[in-house]
């Protein structure tokens, strides 16, 4: 199949993920069926989808006659087989828990036409893991978008051991075509590239937090004013070679052997877990969270998420295009 082949996208669970996703197609000029158990599910992913469109439009990434141009191009249902009937690819936005995506691979393997491309948005899981009794394992392949992902522009590709050159290339070439920033993973590892580096700041992050050198408030401020501030524009090996290997190597020297090496979260992390604090979700977290607080939060980083955008990446692409 070639990319000019692709009509019909099909996104599986509607979720904060899934709707997000279907979004980007859409806006895409994609025809998109959008999939979840329940009714109450796929209301409340229109609402979101409306809300997300307008804000979009609000901070110039769109006009306003797009946002019912895009929804057009939206149907929703609860029944798997309807959504799939004849979708050219497939992407899954389901439960972050390895059997529930087995069994849905095989549904849609069987449900699916031949030609389809099957994607699953894991976060750490292995495509090969959970994809491993379909038939169309050439046509299988990961792709973990990041929250908001409407919004957020890198959307890493990893492949199985049996995907094939031109499953990546299409995809590649699809997740381009809609305006979102693809990086192929070259090697199938647990949590691909962005995850691991993500939790290897964590791990300290937690670490520094436990052991009370900073508060939540100060630690999230001294990362947002420093490095966080100039990995949005140079990525952490261009800071290296513009800062110089022998001052890095040095700093390195003297800091690696003293930062946490735990193959465990911090067990003060832990506790919070295991005490139901889930963070904005249940209320409490590193902050304390009202229902307002919470939506106040997001919206607040939307908005500075879309200049961002609009910043760094939308001029560029409509450039290119």
């Amino acid at each position: 199949m070639r990319l000019e082949d692709v009509e019909n996208v099909t996104v599986i669970g509607a979720g904060i993920m899934g709707h997000g996703i279907a979004q980007v197609f859409a806006l895409g000029g994609y025809r998109v069926s959008l999939n979840d158990v329940n009714e109450t599910i796929l209301s409340n992913a229109v609402g979101r989808l409306k809300a997300n469109l307008k804000t979009f439009s609000d901070n110039g990434i769109i006009s306003p006659d797009e946002i019912d141009a895009t929804l057009s191009r939206i149907t929703t249902t609860t029944n798997l087989e309807t959504a799939v009937r004849d979708v050219d690819y497939v992407t899954e936005a389901v439960v972050e828990e390895i059997e529930s995506k087995r069994q849905l691979f095989n549904q849609l393997d069987a449900l699916c036409p031949p030609r389809t491309i099957l994607a699953s948005n894991s976060s750490s899981q292995l495509i090969s893991d959970f994809a491993s009794a379909t038939r169309r394992q050439d046509r299988v392949v990961l792709t973990h978008w990041f929250n908001p992902p409407h919004i957020v522009p890198t959307v890493e590709i990893i492949r199985g051991h049996r995907t094939s050159d031109d499953t990546v290339e299409l995809v590649y070439a699809l997740l381009k075509k809609v305006g979102k920033l693809p990086v192929r993973i070259l090697k199938e590892i647990p949590g691909y590239l962005v995850n691991r580096i993500q939790m290897a700041m964590l791990r300290e992050v937690w670490h520094l937090w436990e052991q009370g050198v900073a508060s939540a408030e100060d630690i999230d401020l001294a990362v947002k004013g420093s490095f966080g501030f100039r990995l949005a524009s140079i990525g952490p090996l261009l800071t290296n070679d513009l800062g110089g290997h022998d001052t890095t190597y040095r700093v390195a020297k003297y800091l690696l052997p003293l930062i946490n090496d735990s193959h465990e979260p911090a067990a003060a992390f832990k506790r919070m877990v295991e005490a139901g604090d889930f963070g904005a979700k249940t209320g409490k977290g590193f902050f304390d969270y009202s229902e307002q607080e919470w939506s106040r939060i997001t919206e607040k980083r939307d908005q500075e998420f879309l200049q961002r955008l609009k910043a760094l990446y939308w001029s560029k692409q409509d450039k290119e295009a």
